[in-house]
């Protein structure tokens, strides 16, 4: 028993090792830009560049916009998978983890032949749709992140005596989905909205090809032309992601305990 423990704490340490050292390597040349002594200019410098700023505030709204079309599809779809079609399951399942496997490249010169500028469709022409397609191509993305939450969120709910006493109490549809169902999956919704943004502030390939100004573009432009204001801005994005996963942990501290799985 005590060699296994102590074989136990021999894994952790490493592993914590591999994931501390490059992270305290990191914030420690990031504070080296004034010679001779740590300060913090370069994460100044990067905070105070206007260009951070609007790249930054275009990939939060770009996030909003993202996390509000997945849930508007996710949720719905879940629910009537669950309530009236088990069986077709497995095959959205396997649907939605399909951009874990396609590029997102792939995605990228796909809107470029169906909707460049020589096509019937030249919806990449206008600022306003490319952002939408941006929008939808990071939905994509984030699909089987949010897909999984919304439907283990499901799973701890009798979704079936939910909806039958909604439809009792003459509610519709629509009612049943925003009133009823929504709320008991709000902590699973969040979990996959707080996922999404994370990928989203990250995000490179799609805005680079589509040619957004957005906060992974931005992030790459820096890190191939400074020194220390990359590393800055690699804790900031990391500050962001951990951020993100930390409300997830805390949100899951809300969710319900038991997991009632009537399907």
């Amino acid at each position: 028993m005590k060699t296994g423990r102590f074989w136990a704490w021999v894994v952790f340490i490493l592993g914590a090792a591999y994931f501390f050292i490059p992270l305290i390597a990191t914030v420690e040349f990031s504070m080296r830009m004034r010679r001779g002594a740590y300060s913090f200019d370069a994460y100044q410098i990067v905070l105070g560049d206007a260009r951070f700023q609007a790249t930054f505030m275009y990939s939060v709204v770009a996030a909003i916009f993202t996390i509000i079309l997945g849930v508007l599809v996710v949720v719905p779809a879940a629910y009537w998978i669950r309530l009236r079609l088990p069986q077709i399951r497995p095959l959205v399942e396997f649907i939605t983890l399909l951009p874990l496997v396609i590029p997102a490249i792939v995605i990228v010169f796909g809107y470029i032949r169906m909707y460049g500028s020589n096509s019937p469709l030249p919806f990449l022409a206008n600022d306003t749709a490319t952002n939408a397609l941006l929008v939808i191509g990071y939905a994509t993305l984030s699909l089987p992140y949010m897909y999984r939450a919304v439907d283990t969120g499901l799973r701890t709910i009798d979704v079936r005596t939910l909806t039958e006493a909604a439809q009792i109490l003459g509610a519709g549809w629509s009612t049943i989905i925003t009133r009823v169902i929504l709320p008991n999956v709000l902590i699973a919704v969040l979990s996959g909205a707080f996922l999404t943004f994370a990928i989203v502030i990250g995000e490179f390939t799609m805005a680079s090809l589509l040619n957004r100004p957005a906060f992974g573009p931005y992030l790459q432009n820096i890190g191939a032309n400074r020194a220390y204001e990359p590393a800055a801005l690699a804790i900031i994005a990391f500050a962001i992601t951990w951020g993100c996963m930390s409300l997830i942990q805390i949100l899951s501290r809300f969710a319900p305990k038991s997991a009632n799985r009537t399907n």
